[in-house]
C-alpha cells in the first residue's frame, strides 16, 4: 500500500505507514519522551500536528533528531515517516546529523542586524570557537549557527544562545558571555 492512501481514507497498519527501525541500529527515543509526545495528543486535532512539539522534545533529549528517532516517532504518531522528514526539514532549527553543543549560538544575518555588525559578530566567533557556521566545537561545547532573523531587529545586532537572547551584542560583551559560559562550565553549573 502507499502513501497516498492516506489521502483517499483508506486504513494503513503502522508497518504498512513506516518501516521498522533498521536492525543493528539503536532505539533512540527514552520512553520519558515518549510518554510527552504521548501527552500532546488531547491538546491537538490529529497526531499530525503533534509532529513540530515532538521534534522540540526530541531534539531537547537527544542533542539532535537522528533518523531513527524520525522512524520511532512516525510509529508512535502513525503516520509516514515521510511526512516528518517534510517538517523536520522545513526548518533550520533542527539538527540531523550529529548532536549539538551544549551552548547553540546563533548570530543573527538579516538587514539590519547585518548593517550594525552581525557579520562582524558571526566572523569573531569563526575565529574564536575555531569552527564554521553548521559546526560544533571538537569539545561538545559550542554550535555555531548564522541565523536569517532572529525578530529582534530593534536590538541589532542579535544574538541567542540556547533560549538567551542578547540585544545590541558587542564584541566586547560576546566575549565576556563566552567567558561566562566557561566559567560556569569549570564550576559544574548548568
Amino acid at each position: 500500500m502507499n502513501e497516498c492512501a492516506l489521502d483517499t481514507g483508506e486504513s494503513m497498519s503502522p508497518q504498512e505507514k513506516t518501516p521498522a527501525v533498521e536492525s543493528g541500529e539503536v532505539a533512540s527515543l527514552p520512553p520519558e519522551v515518549i510518554a510527552s509526545v504521548r501527552a500532546y495528543f488531547s491538546y491537538y486535532p490529529n497526531t499530525r500536528a503533534v509532529v513540530l512539539p515532538a521534534l522540540h522534545l526530541i531534539q531537547q533529549a537527544l542533542g539532535y533528531v537522528p533518523k531513527s528517532a524520525v522512524l520511532e516517532l512516525a510509529n508512535v504518531l502513525g503516520i509516514p515517516a515521510s511526512e516528518i522528514e517534510d517538517t523536520l526539514s522545513f526548518y533550520q532549527f533542527f539538527k540531523q546529523d550529529r548532536p549539538l553543543g551544549k551552548y547553540r549560538i546563533w548570530v543573527c544575518r538579516s538587514l539590519s542586524c547585518a548593517l550594525c555588525g552581525g557579520e562582524n559578530l558571526l566572523d569573531y566567533l569563526r575565529e574564536r570557537l575555531n569552527i564554521e557556521p553548521g559546526e560544533t566545537t571538537a569539545d561538545g561545547r559550542f554550535t555555531l549557527e548564522a541565523a536569517e532573523c532572529l525578530g529582534a531587529c530593534d536590538y541589532a545586532p542579535a544574538v541567542l544562545i540556547n533560549e538567551t537572547l542578547y540585544p545590541t551584542m558587542t564584541r566586547e560583551r560576546l566575549e565576556s558571555v563566552l567567558d561566562e559560559l566557561s566559567k560556569q562550565d569549570t564550576n559544574g553549573q548548568e
